[in-house]
């Protein structure tokens, strides 16, 4: 047969590699499964590894977990960058006109063709820096002929608003008004988005204090009145030349929790994570006290790392009210960049006197991405260090229970770092973290086709494997200290335009279960690992206010809702391939097997999960599987896959991409099973 071939390949002038290469196309190496139940880890899987990460970052908190449906409530100015101020006018193009008559983004006037009818105040306000004065006009005189009906009614401000109609009718809100002169009457209301006379739902407030006071309000919508995913404005109006001083108002569905989305709670709970990290760019500049004591009187302020507003309602408190609901304990990043230990210090106790049985005990880590110069006020590598220790050394001085986290280097950048930070004394930290937010489209290979970054992609966390292992070896070898790694940010992210697996699309779940299948292997050097993130990225998403999932988020929630408690020995055959000039960061990855299988029993014995991992971009794998010492009795695969791995889920088709659950006949310890391509898998065996 060979021969035969050979001679077929020299007939069209092609290399015998080329063959080679052909005919284990048309006849794949077997893949087989070995499981041998008798061999079984001598530690117990951490819970630790299926950690998250929470940032004010895009929709993460605000316009996300925090169910406020006002954007700066408190209206300020400077609260986003130059970009992200341009990207609203682009999707709003009237918010310039709306600008020009001194309302801040993203309000506007109820009525443009009024004019002029506002001013901001910056020396009397019951919020942050500044109120908005807004000035009624006067009713017309019957003589008036000025024939502009939009004149004679009411004046007010609007912002463009989605409600979540498909489960709440109910809403409820507040506003601060101080009157300066006219009628003490003020409306609010929901109405037709542009059409302002087209009132769905209204109240009207009757100022009854001479000063700053804060008034509630609630308002009903009837069913169908707005259909999901409809845009309408929230109206704030006077009319008879009332003028009056508004600031720091608020609207929140009927049905929120503590200021949260409950549909973002249910979620987030559900995905069974046991940490969530707080934490990100934002670190090197956030001050904890700006986000405690009353929320009304939290003051809004640009969040420098993501050139976003940073309201501060979502601080301290609501964060441990968030891990409570979801039953995950905190882990907390402080600030090495423009904090102080003292007030690193502060936070631990605060946070201590808050928490649990108060006792302390959690996870602090010092700083985030200290290497990188876009973090504000990072410190250089001679300096990484003694600052480092300094944070130590106040954090225990209130808490010499914390488990602490240094900033460690990324797999690919880590050697040099790590010493620095292991020169110090063995007690200043228990954990380096490390991370890798990884950009999958860009590759050393020019004009690469979307199968090579697929495939490179795919491959990368074979390779983090023995990187992570390296840089566990450079621990070991630094006398005196035990330490491993925390694995904090992790992520596959590309340019939404690009034909790559991404945070969002199937090829996201795919290099997100590949990397969990690595965690587990690796979870004694590497026991605390945070996805990112638990909003957005990897997570749950929420958009015109339907909340979604995407297949990350499933394919997370499959193993972490798994039944799994001590890793078994498992050996899979089946084909490899190689990846050379691939991602930038870590281009050459060998002996990738196109099927990546882990198998783990749960600590009475009588459940084996096998988490299963088909990198191949076309091919289902037939699969033989082999158990050694355990009889199933029931078997039940859970799959996630796709038509296309660029697919996704969004808020028009919610559930496109998740879980199929089926049940498998097994009768004996041998057993077949087909694994789709590009898929992933989860087979919970019972004895």
């Amino acid at each position: 047969m060979r021969s035969a071939i050979c001679r077929y390949a020299c007939v069209l002038g092609l290399a015998l590699s080329d063959v080679v290469f052909a005919q284990n196309q048309l006849a794949p190496e077997t893949t087989t499964i070995q499981v041998d139940a008798r061999k079984t880890s001598s530690y117990s899987l951490p819970r630790s590894i299926f950690g998250t990460f929470l940032e004010p970052i895009g929709n993460s908190t605000y316009n996300g977990l925090w169910a406020e449906l006002l954007q700066n409530p408190s209206f300020e100015d400077s609260l986003w960058d130059v970009k992200h101020v341009a990207e609203m006018v682009r999707d709003n193009p009237e918010l310039s006109r709306a600008s020009e008559m001194a309302l801040p983004l993203p309000w506007e006037p109820l009525r443009y063709a009024q004019g002029s009818r506002y001013a901001p105040q910056w020396n009397d306000a019951a919020n942050s820096y500044r109120s908005l004065l807004l000035m009624a006009l006067p009713d017309k005189d019957r003589d008036d002929k000025d024939k502009d009906k939009d004149k004679d009614k009411q004046t007010g401000i609007r912002q463009k608003v989605y409600l979540p109609v498909h489960r709440v009718s109910h809403y409820v809100g507040s506003i601060y008004l101080k009157l300066v002169s006219g009628p003490a009457t003020v409306e609010v209301s929901l109405r037709e988005r542009n059409h302002p006379d087209q009132i769905l739902s209204s109240r009207e407030i009757q100022i009854d204090a001479p000063g700053w006071k804060r008034y509630e309000f609630a308002l009903d919508v009837s069913p169908h009145q707005i259909e999901p995913l409809e845009s309408v404005d929230f109206v704030i109006a006077a009319g008879k030349e009332t003028r009056v001083l508004i600031d720091q108002a608020s609207l929140l569905p009927g049905d929120n929790i503590d200021g949260m989305d409950p549909e973002m709670i249910a979620m987030s709970r559900a995905l069974k994570t046991p940490v969530v990290r707080f934490g990100g760019n934002f670190t090197s500049a956030y001050h904890w006290k700006d986000g405690t004591g009353p929320r009304d009187q939290r003051v809004s302020m640009l969040n420098t790392a993501w050139g976003i507003p940073e309201y501060n309602q979502f601080g301290t408190d609501e964060f441990l009210r968030f891990c409570q609901l979801i039953g995950a304990e905190p882990q907390i990043a402080l600030n090495l960049g423009t904090g102080t230990p003292r007030e690193a210090a502060d936070w631990v106790q605060y946070v201590n006197a808050h928490w649990g049985d108060h006792s302390g005990g959690l996870l602090w880590e010092l700083g985030n991405e200290l290497w990188g110069d876009f973090q504000v006020g990072y410190p250089t590598l001679p300096r990484a260090a003694e600052r480092t220790k300094a944070f130590s050394e106040a954090v225990r001085k209130v808490d010499s229970k914390a488990r602490i986290i240094a900033t460690g280097g990324d797999p690919d950048t880590f050697h040099d770092w790590n010493a620095a930070q292991l020169a110090s004394p063995s007690d200043t930290f228990n954990y380096l973290s490390t991370h890798f937010v990884v950009t999958t489209n860009s590759v050393e290979t020019p004009h690469a086709s979307p199968d090579f970054i697929a495939k490179a992609t795919f491959a990368l966390p074979i390779e983090l494997e023995r990187r992570l292992q390296s840089m566990h070896q450079q621990f070991q070898d630094s006398p005196g200290r035990t330490v491993n790694t925390a694995f904090t940010e992790w992520l596959f992210w590309s340019s939404e335009d690009q034909f790559s697996p991404r945070y969002d699309n199937m090829g996201g779940a795919i290099g997100t279960a590949g990397l969990l299948n690595m965690l587990l292997r690796n979870s004694n050097i590497v026991p605390i690992s945070d996805m990112t993130g638990i909003i957005e990225f990897g997570g749950i998403w929420k958009k015109r206010s339907r909340v979604f999932a995407v297949p990350a988020y499933w394919v997370f929630r499959m193993y972490s809702n798994a039944d799994a408690a001590r890793l078994v020995e498992t050996h899979s055959t089946g084909e490899k391939y190689d990846v050379k000039q691939g991602s930038t960061r870590l281009p050459n990855i060998a002996d990738v097997p196109y099927l990546d299988v882990v198998a783990a029993l749960n600590r009475s014995g009588n459940t084996l999960t096998l988490f299963c991992v088909n990198r191949h971009l076309t091919r289902d794998l037939d699969t033989k599987i082999n158990l050694t010492d355990f009889r199933p009795t029931r078997a039940t695969a859970h799959s996630i896959w796709a038509g296309s791995i660029y697919e996704k889920n969004d808020e028009t088709e919610p559930e496109h991409i998740h879980p199929r659950d089926s049940s498998l006949s097994v009768d004996s310890s041998e057993f077949n099973y087909t694994f789709r391509h590009e898929s992933v898998t989860v087979i919970e065996l019972g004895r």
